[in-house]
């Protein structure tokens, strides 16, 4: 039977002044649950209109008071001055040149100047501590190398809580600047202790507490020139959450010692795409036993006062995985992810954790985060709400998640009637899906695929933060295009791949460019590693690569995949060495779709027996390559569409034919799950105009008109 649920598993953003609107489109969007929002709060009218309620609390970002009492208790990080050319035997390096005065403070006490470094930069090497001082902001080289570039490496205390500092510059808040604590203090950890305690008690009508989201902010670096006004950023970086006293206390607990380079890594910093070093790795084993601890510490608190914590996988997340071994120490009651694509979908629903919340965009805000006006004039945020629906809905089709809703302003609605009622439909068309997954799981094709690189699970379906701040990463494509397609995904580090776990999968993915986490670098030195995926392909598995995979100089091959591959890239090392000439050979299922895929440069045939299915000026674009009893499959790039998400499932049934194509359209332009529990077939549209598509029933094709982005239930 079909669900024909009106009402539940909708949190709406309320807001006091508000009242009659928060109530109205309560009753049209059907919420069971009404939250306040940052600068928002919920009125007693609100709060007993019979609703649950949530309540925000910003665990490190709410105590100015404190923080101008105890400014030693404020979070910091390192940061590296501007390169500057000596040109005599002094060089004056001002520290803060280039970035924002309103987020950083020199931290020049005793405690910090131990671990600065003063970096001759065309050498590579470390300035004795004698040849350089420190004065009123500024570091005095003695005794430099003329034109030779130096840059001094310090700590910084963040001053302005970077999410806040966004919303001032960007939505135009005027409230006081926030700043952060460092829990990690003993006064600040106490004070957060009792903090949370006596929230608790002076909130009876909460029902759960949505923290957004714990101790440390994924990194975000402004500069003081509106031209580069974002100098860095990475949502998945550790680089903020450097202090002292961790310094101190990793030495302690791990037995060697760590430096300012550790971490600036001549200025780079550690960003997510680029391959670890052991010492990133081991900090980030420091760093999320720790966040579980002290937050393992705080939902305690919660639950001793009755209520349920829920945990926003955004903003302050970092040693938080929700893939990783800590997570389900927490006992959080609850998991919220903002998205904008299926990957995210798959991430938050996965977690371990009981309830899976999915904050919807656009959030209420007069501004995107992309800067174009969402609710002002001039913004369509019905248009910008189905953009995202479209792939947020493909990855529900697969696996559902408990819960939808929306943060933000809500008198900012007002009049952008069509958005209302898109948000209405939207809450329609997830009621419908979660009641299928509740009867039971989709069919899926009996295909498992394997994702390899260097997280491995600790970052299934993620990289390193939304589709917007990603989009170069070719995995992250991939991700997308994987988050809605009827098999089974995991995803494996190099280190698993080696020591057994490729055993079961019938495909494994590498993608990436050279030197990158996810083609994987240095990983692939690793003779155990090469030949345990050469053993799989020889045995019959399939190996899909993707761009540079497996890339590494100071081999036979540049490409160690090569071999299976059928490929290599020219990098110089084939200058004299003539070319395998092919000719294209066309297949109808894969070659339109691969015809739009980014050519790579440098791609050449190895051995003549790869079929190219797709080229361009002479470089391979698809190809097939016959491995043992497997396969080799090699795509020069990857950016997702409808066509490029079929095209890597035809891909997938090359390879496995006898998996049948079941539930599957006639077209990439829409997609279709069966639930046999609930005897029930799902097809989502994926157009903007109206489609007829033929769905691959098992008896017989079902044939279906569509309306544009429609979302067809049909009794089976």
């Amino acid at each position: 039977m079909l669900n024909t649920a009106t009402t539940g598993s909708f949190t709406l953003p309320g807001e006091a002044g508000y009242e009659q609107l928060t109530l109205e489109l309560a009753r049209r969007w059907g919420a069971d649950v009404i939250r306040d929002s940052d600068g928002t709060r919920l009125s007693e009218e609100i709060t007993r209109a019979g609703y649950r309620i949530y309540s925000t609390i910003c665990v490190i970002r709410e105590h100015n008071a404190f923080a101008e009492a105890h400014p030693d208790a404020q979070q910091q990080c390192f940061l590296s001055s501007e390169p500057v050319m000596a040109e005599g035997e002094t060089a004056a390096l001002p520290l803060m040149a280039g970035y924002f005065d309103e987020q950083f403070a020199v931290n020049d006490s005793p405690e910090a100047l131990c671990w600065w470094q003063v970096w001759d930069r065309t050498a590579q090497r470390e300035v004795p501590r004698e040849q350089w001082a420190y004065a009123d902001g500024q570091v005095t080289v003695r005794g430099a190398l003329p034109f030779h570039r130096y840059t001094c490496s310090f700590l910084a205390w963040r001053v302005w809580e970077e999410i806040n500092m966004y919303n001032h510059t960007t939505n135009h808040w005027t409230s006081e600047h926030l700043r952060q604590l460092d829990p990690r203090h003993p006064a600040a950890w106490d004070y957060l202790l009792r903090y949370m305690d006596d929230w608790c008690a002076a909130n009876p009508r909460t029902d759960v507490i949505r923290l957004t989201s714990l101790f440390y902010n994924f990194v975000w670096i402004f500069g003081d020139d509106l031209r580069r006004r974002s100098r860095f950023t990475d949502w998945a970086s550790y680089d903020f959450t450097v202090s002292p006293a961790a310094l101190t206390a990793f030495e302690k607990e791990y037995g060697y010692h760590l430096t300012a380079e550790d971490f600036i890594q001549k200025g780079l910093l550690q960003p997510t795409h680029r391959v670890p070093t052991p010492a990133k790795r081991d900090w980030m084993a420091f760093i999320q036993r720790f966040v579980a601890e002290k937050a393992r510490a705080l939902v305690d608190i919660i639950h001793r006062h009755g209520k349920q914590a829920y945990v926003f996988y955004d903003d302050s997340w970092v040693g938080m995985e929700p893939w990783g071994e800590h997570f389900a120490s927490i006992g959080f009651d609850g998991l919220i992810k903002c998205v904008f694509s299926g990957f995210e979908v798959r991430l938050c629903a996965g977690a371990e954790v009981p309830v899976h919340e999915l904050r919807l965009h656009p959030y209420l805000f007069p501004v995107g985060l992309g800067g174009l006006p969402t609710f002002s004039e001039g913004g369509h945020p019905e248009a910008d709400a189905l953009r995202d629906w479209r792939r947020v809905r493909r990855a529900l089709l697969r696996q559902c998640v408990d819960r939808i809703g929306l943060g933000g302003y809500l008198h900012l609605t007002r009049g952008f009637d069509a958005y209302v009622d898109t948000v209405e439909r939207i809450a329609g068309e997830f009621r419908q899906l979660k009641a299928l997954h509740a009867a039971g799981a989709p069919e899926t094709l009996p295909i498992r695929v394997a994702v390899l690189h260097t997280w491995g699970r600790l970052r299934s379906w993620t990289l390193s933060g939304h589709f917007h701040e990603t989009y170069m990463h070719t995995l992250i494509h991939i991700n997308e295009a994987l988050a809605g397609l009827p098999v089974e995904v995991k995803y494996l580090s190099f280190e698993e791949a080696e020591d057994g776990a490729l055993d079961g999968f019938d495909a494994v993915i590498s993608a990436g460019e050279k030197g990158d986490a996810w083609s994987g670098g240095d990983a692939w030195r690793s003779e155990k590693l090469v030949t345990a995926l050469t053993r799989f392909a020889h045995e019959g598995g399939c190996v899909i690569g993707v761009g540079a995979p497996s890339a590494v100089d100071g081999y036979d091959t540049l490409l160690r995949l090569a071999p299976i591959l059928g490929v290599d890239i020219d990098e110089g090392q084939y200058a004299c060495h003539a070319p395998w000439l092919f000719d294209e050979e066309p297949d109808p299922r894969l070659t339109p779709a691969a015809r739009a895929l980014p050519a790579h440069p440098g791609v050449r045939l190895t051995d003549g027996r790869a079929k190219v299915l797709c080229a361009e000026n002479g470089l391979p674009k698809l190809t097939l390559h016959p491995f043992g009893k497997g396969l080799g499959i090699y795509l020069s790039g990857f950016a997702v569409s409808p066509e490029s998400a079929r095209l890597l499932l035809e891909l997938l049934l090359t390879a496995r034919p006898e998996a049948g194509r079941a539930w599957l359209t006639d077209t990439p332009l829409a997609e279709a799950a069966y639930y046999p529990a609930a005897h029930a077939l799902a097809v989502a549209s994926l157009s903007d105009s109206p489609l007829t598509v033929t769905v691959n029933e098992p008896e017989a094709p079902l044939t279906l008109n569509l309306a544009p982005l429609e979302l067809k239930l049909v009794e089976k």
